[in-house]
């Protein structure tokens, strides 16, 4: 039996190395966002994200349900959606390409918002 050398050294193969610069995940920061705009006390109920891509970008779907109470709720709740798609948010690799109200209801305590966002890695 013979070998041949095809050139095939450790030094000519491709390795998997990290990427680097990669974008964090911009959910956290955008929920930190909106609990300050809406105010005290209020919690994120719950938070889920998705992947998302186009023709021409990558990003993320989330769906947040947020939770307002306190006596004040009813007040918060309405300047907490009064210019929401406007809001200039601060996410690092990221930037908000859509945010809306879904759904939301009201009982004697508190107020709850169903949102989702789009938010789309900036190159």
């Amino acid at each position: 039996m013979t070998s041949m050398d095809h050139g095939f050294g450790a030094a000519n193969l491709i390795r998997n190395k990290a990427i680097g610069n990669r974008p964090t995940n911009p959910l956290p920061s955008l929920l930190a966002q909106l609990l300050v705009r809406a105010g005290q006390p209020a919690i994120v109920e719950r938070a889920v994200s998705r992947p998302w891509a186009s023709a021409l970008f990558e990003g993320q779907r989330h769906n947040v349900r947020l939770r307002l109470s306190g006596d004040d709720f009813p007040e918060r709740g309405t300047a907490f959606m009064t210019g929401l798609a406007d809001v200039e948010w601060v996410l690092p690799g990221h930037f908000v390409a859509d945010i809306s109200v879904d759904d939301g209801d009201a009982d004697m305590e508190s107020v709850w918002l169903e949102l989702s966002a789009l938010t789309i890695e900036d190159w």
